[in-house]
Protein backbone atom coordinates (compact mmCIF):
# COMPACT_ATOMS: atom_id res chain seq x y z
CA UNK A 1 0.00 0.00 0.00
CA UNK A 2 1.60 3.63 -1.01
CA UNK A 3 0.60 6.54 1.02
CA UNK A 4 -1.82 7.87 -1.16
CA UNK A 5 -3.62 4.51 -0.98
CA UNK A 6 -4.06 5.48 2.81
CA UNK A 7 -5.85 8.88 2.18
CA UNK A 8 -9.36 8.77 2.87
CA UNK A 9 -11.45 8.87 -0.31
CA UNK A 10 -12.98 12.56 0.53
CA UNK A 11 -9.52 13.98 0.56
CA UNK A 12 -8.76 11.95 -2.49
CA UNK A 13 -11.35 13.85 -4.64
CA UNK A 14 -10.96 17.01 -2.77
CA UNK A 15 -6.94 16.87 -4.50
CA UNK A 16 -8.11 14.93 -7.12
CA UNK A 17 -5.75 11.92 -7.23
CA UNK A 18 -6.62 9.09 -9.17
CA UNK A 19 -8.89 6.97 -8.00
CA UNK A 20 -8.24 2.82 -7.80
CA UNK A 21 -8.86 1.33 -11.15
CA UNK A 22 -12.47 -0.15 -11.21
CA UNK A 23 -13.78 -2.22 -14.19
CA UNK A 24 -16.59 -1.55 -16.35
CA UNK A 25 -17.44 1.14 -18.75
CA UNK A 26 -15.05 4.43 -18.88
CA UNK A 27 -16.95 6.95 -16.45
CA UNK A 28 -19.05 9.68 -18.19
CA UNK A 29 -18.22 12.01 -15.85
CA UNK A 30 -15.65 13.04 -13.41
CA UNK A 31 -14.90 15.11 -9.83
CA UNK A 32 -14.49 18.28 -11.64
CA UNK A 33 -17.70 18.35 -13.99
CA UNK A 34 -20.20 17.74 -11.10
CA UNK A 35 -18.67 20.21 -8.37
CA UNK A 36 -18.43 22.67 -11.78
CA UNK A 37 -22.06 22.05 -12.35
CA UNK A 38 -23.07 22.43 -8.19
CA UNK A 39 -21.01 25.92 -8.21
CA UNK A 40 -23.06 27.01 -11.24
CA UNK A 41 -26.32 25.81 -9.37
CA UNK A 42 -25.60 28.02 -6.26
CA UNK A 43 -24.32 30.87 -8.39
CA UNK A 44 -27.59 30.83 -9.76
CA UNK A 45 -29.75 29.29 -7.44
CA UNK A 46 -28.11 30.08 -4.01
CA UNK A 47 -26.58 27.28 -1.46
CA UNK A 48 -30.31 26.27 -0.71
CA UNK A 49 -30.93 25.43 -4.02
CA UNK A 50 -27.72 22.80 -4.48
CA UNK A 51 -29.20 19.39 -4.25
CA UNK A 52 -27.70 16.24 -5.70
CA UNK A 53 -30.67 15.76 -7.74
CA UNK A 54 -30.66 19.23 -9.43
CA UNK A 55 -26.83 18.82 -9.97
CA UNK A 56 -27.77 15.37 -11.60
CA UNK A 57 -30.35 17.15 -13.99
CA UNK A 58 -27.89 19.83 -15.09
CA UNK A 59 -25.75 16.84 -16.07
CA UNK A 60 -28.17 14.78 -17.67
CA UNK A 61 -27.69 12.14 -14.97
CA UNK A 62 -29.33 10.06 -12.19
CA UNK A 63 -29.09 11.28 -9.20
CA UNK A 64 -27.86 8.18 -7.50
CA UNK A 65 -25.17 8.20 -10.24
CA UNK A 66 -23.61 11.42 -9.04
CA UNK A 67 -22.21 8.99 -5.83
CA UNK A 68 -19.69 7.15 -8.13
CA UNK A 69 -17.82 11.06 -7.73
CA UNK A 70 -18.86 12.79 -4.33
CA UNK A 71 -19.75 10.52 -1.12
CA UNK A 72 -21.91 12.77 -0.05
CA UNK A 73 -24.16 16.31 -0.05
CA UNK A 74 -21.92 17.49 2.77
CA UNK A 75 -18.65 15.78 1.17
CA UNK A 76 -19.91 18.00 -1.96
CA UNK A 77 -20.34 21.39 -0.14
CA UNK A 78 -16.55 20.81 0.81
CA UNK A 79 -15.56 19.97 -2.66
CA UNK A 80 -17.59 23.70 -4.13
CA UNK A 81 -15.88 25.97 -1.45
CA UNK A 82 -12.82 25.09 -2.61
CA UNK A 83 -13.29 25.10 -5.99
CA UNK A 84 -14.85 28.42 -5.74
CA UNK A 85 -12.59 29.75 -3.64
CA UNK A 86 -10.06 29.44 -6.01
CA UNK A 87 -6.48 30.24 -6.21
CA UNK A 88 -5.15 33.04 -4.35
CA UNK A 89 -3.35 36.30 -5.75
CA UNK A 90 0.44 37.23 -5.10
CA UNK A 91 0.78 39.00 -2.01
CA UNK A 92 3.78 41.28 -2.51
CA UNK A 93 3.64 43.40 -0.09
CA UNK A 94 6.23 45.03 1.74
CA UNK A 95 5.08 44.56 5.76
CA UNK A 96 2.71 41.94 7.80
CA UNK A 97 0.04 44.21 8.24
CA UNK A 98 -0.18 45.29 4.97
CA UNK A 99 -0.16 42.08 3.94
CA UNK A 100 -2.90 40.60 6.21
CA UNK A 101 -4.65 43.78 4.87
CA UNK A 102 -4.26 42.66 1.62
CA UNK A 103 -5.48 39.25 2.36
CA UNK A 104 -8.65 39.70 3.62
CA UNK A 105 -9.55 41.85 1.18
CA UNK A 106 -8.75 39.86 -1.58
CA UNK A 107 -10.95 37.25 0.55
CA UNK A 108 -13.60 39.49 0.88
CA UNK A 109 -13.23 40.15 -2.81
CA UNK A 110 -14.48 36.63 -3.77
CA UNK A 111 -16.98 35.98 -1.08
CA UNK A 112 -18.50 38.94 -2.01
CA UNK A 113 -19.04 37.93 -6.02
CA UNK A 114 -20.53 34.39 -4.27
CA UNK A 115 -22.30 35.08 -1.06
CA UNK A 116 -23.29 31.45 -0.64
CA UNK A 117 -19.47 30.73 0.16
CA UNK A 118 -20.07 32.25 3.69
CA UNK A 119 -22.93 30.27 4.28
CA UNK A 120 -20.98 26.92 3.87
CA UNK A 121 -21.08 24.75 7.06
CA UNK A 122 -17.93 24.75 8.83
CA UNK A 123 -17.08 21.03 9.39
CA UNK A 124 -13.22 20.84 9.92
CA UNK A 125 -9.75 23.09 9.36
CA UNK A 126 -9.11 24.38 6.04
CA UNK A 127 -7.87 21.00 3.77
CA UNK A 128 -8.59 21.49 0.18
CA UNK A 129 -6.14 22.60 -2.24
CA UNK A 130 -7.23 26.03 -2.41
CA UNK A 131 -7.79 26.90 1.32
CA UNK A 132 -4.37 25.66 1.86
CA UNK A 133 -3.14 28.17 -0.51
CA UNK A 134 -4.62 30.67 0.90
CA UNK A 135 -3.02 29.73 4.37
CA UNK A 136 0.22 29.37 2.49
CA UNK A 137 0.54 33.10 1.76
CA UNK A 138 -1.29 34.14 5.18
CA UNK A 139 1.46 31.97 6.91
CA UNK A 140 4.08 33.33 4.21
CA UNK A 141 3.09 37.07 5.65
CA UNK A 142 3.21 36.39 8.83
CA UNK A 143 6.68 34.84 8.74
CA UNK A 144 8.03 38.35 9.06
CA UNK A 145 6.85 38.48 12.83
CA UNK A 146 7.52 36.61 16.08
CA UNK A 147 4.59 35.27 16.28
CA UNK A 148 4.53 31.04 17.22
CA UNK A 149 2.48 28.58 15.03
CA UNK A 150 -0.25 28.99 17.74
CA UNK A 151 -0.42 32.28 17.16
CA UNK A 152 -0.59 32.36 13.19
CA UNK A 153 -3.31 29.99 13.02
CA UNK A 154 -5.43 32.05 15.58
CA UNK A 155 -4.40 35.35 13.85
CA UNK A 156 -5.78 33.52 10.26
CA UNK A 157 -9.11 32.11 11.66
CA UNK A 158 -9.88 35.37 13.25
CA UNK A 159 -9.57 37.37 10.21
CA UNK A 160 -11.10 34.47 7.73
CA UNK A 161 -13.88 34.31 10.58
CA UNK A 162 -14.25 38.21 10.47
CA UNK A 163 -14.01 37.82 6.69
CA UNK A 164 -16.89 35.36 6.45
CA UNK A 165 -19.57 36.98 8.94
CA UNK A 166 -19.10 40.32 7.79
CA UNK A 167 -19.94 39.32 4.04
CA UNK A 168 -22.32 37.15 5.65
CA UNK A 169 -24.41 39.66 7.23
CA UNK A 170 -23.50 42.30 4.78
CA UNK A 171 -26.10 40.24 2.33
CA UNK A 172 -28.72 39.42 4.81
CA UNK A 173 -29.12 42.89 5.63
CA UNK A 174 -29.16 43.51 1.78
CA UNK A 175 -31.99 40.91 1.39
CA UNK A 176 -33.92 42.44 4.19
CA UNK A 177 -33.92 45.60 3.19
CA UNK A 178 -36.88 47.11 1.44
CA UNK A 179 -36.75 46.95 -2.61
CA UNK A 180 -35.15 50.18 -3.99
CA UNK A 181 -33.75 51.06 -0.39
CA UNK A 182 -29.61 51.60 0.05
CA UNK A 183 -28.17 50.91 3.40
CA UNK A 184 -27.60 54.75 4.35
CA UNK A 185 -31.43 55.52 3.82
CA UNK A 186 -31.59 52.01 6.36
CA UNK A 187 -29.70 53.19 9.08
CA UNK A 188 -31.25 56.37 9.03
CA UNK A 189 -34.27 55.21 9.31
CA UNK A 190 -33.14 52.95 11.89
CA UNK A 191 -31.07 55.81 14.28
CA UNK A 192 -34.50 58.35 14.09
CA UNK A 193 -36.78 55.14 15.25
CA UNK A 194 -34.93 54.12 18.17
CA UNK A 195 -33.80 57.23 19.16
CA UNK A 196 -37.42 57.18 19.90
CA UNK A 197 -37.69 54.36 21.51
CA UNK A 198 -34.67 53.99 23.95
CA UNK A 199 -35.18 55.35 27.41
CA UNK A 200 -32.17 57.44 28.09
CA UNK A 201 -32.56 56.47 32.25
CA UNK A 202 -32.83 52.65 31.11
CA UNK A 203 -30.08 52.49 28.31
CA UNK A 204 -28.39 55.91 28.81
CA UNK A 205 -25.15 55.04 26.80
CA UNK A 206 -27.48 54.02 23.76
CA UNK A 207 -29.44 56.71 23.90
CA UNK A 208 -26.93 59.20 23.80
CA UNK A 209 -25.59 56.99 20.11
CA UNK A 210 -28.86 57.07 18.78
CA UNK A 211 -29.00 61.12 19.19
CA UNK A 212 -25.26 61.10 18.42
CA UNK A 213 -25.01 62.47 14.22
CA UNK A 214 -23.94 58.91 13.61
CA UNK A 215 -26.85 57.87 11.62
CA UNK A 216 -27.78 61.26 10.53
CA UNK A 217 -24.62 62.48 8.52
CA UNK A 218 -22.78 58.98 7.67
CA UNK A 219 -20.18 58.85 5.20
CA UNK A 220 -19.59 61.32 2.12
CA UNK A 221 -20.05 58.40 -0.12
CA UNK A 222 -23.41 56.89 0.37
CA UNK A 223 -23.60 53.80 -1.76
CA UNK A 224 -23.65 50.33 -0.53
CA UNK A 225 -20.07 49.59 -1.72
CA UNK A 226 -19.09 52.53 -0.10
CA UNK A 227 -20.39 51.84 3.08
CA UNK A 228 -19.87 48.47 3.26
CA UNK A 229 -15.88 49.21 2.43
CA UNK A 230 -15.97 51.79 5.56
CA UNK A 231 -17.08 49.02 7.68
CA UNK A 232 -15.03 46.39 6.99
CA UNK A 233 -12.38 48.50 7.26
CA UNK A 234 -12.68 49.56 10.76
CA UNK A 235 -13.07 46.07 11.76
CA UNK A 236 -10.24 44.79 10.36
CA UNK A 237 -7.94 47.56 11.53
CA UNK A 238 -9.14 46.90 14.91
CA UNK A 239 -7.81 42.78 14.51
CA UNK A 240 -4.68 44.63 13.09
CA UNK A 241 -4.27 46.96 16.12
CA UNK A 242 -4.24 43.56 18.01
CA UNK A 243 -2.27 41.56 16.49
CA UNK A 244 0.26 44.21 16.44
CA UNK A 245 -0.19 44.05 20.45
CA UNK A 246 0.71 41.23 20.63
CA UNK A 247 3.67 41.07 17.77
CA UNK A 248 5.34 43.68 20.14
CA UNK A 249 4.89 42.16 23.40
CA UNK A 250 4.79 38.62 22.67
CA UNK A 251 5.67 37.43 25.98
CA UNK A 252 1.88 38.05 26.61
Amino acid sequence: MTSEDAVPAPLRRLWRLAEPSRLGRPAALDVDLVVAAAVETADRDGLDGVTLPKVAKSLGVTGMSLYRYVGSKDELLVLMGDHALGAPPRFDVGDWREGLRAWARAQRVVHRQRPWLARLPVTGPPSGPHRIAWMEAALAILARTPLDWAHKIGVLSLIGGYVVQTVRQEHELAQGRAEGQGQSDAERAYGRALAKLVDPERFPETARLFSSPLFETGPADTSDAAIGDADFAIGLELILDGVATRIERPER
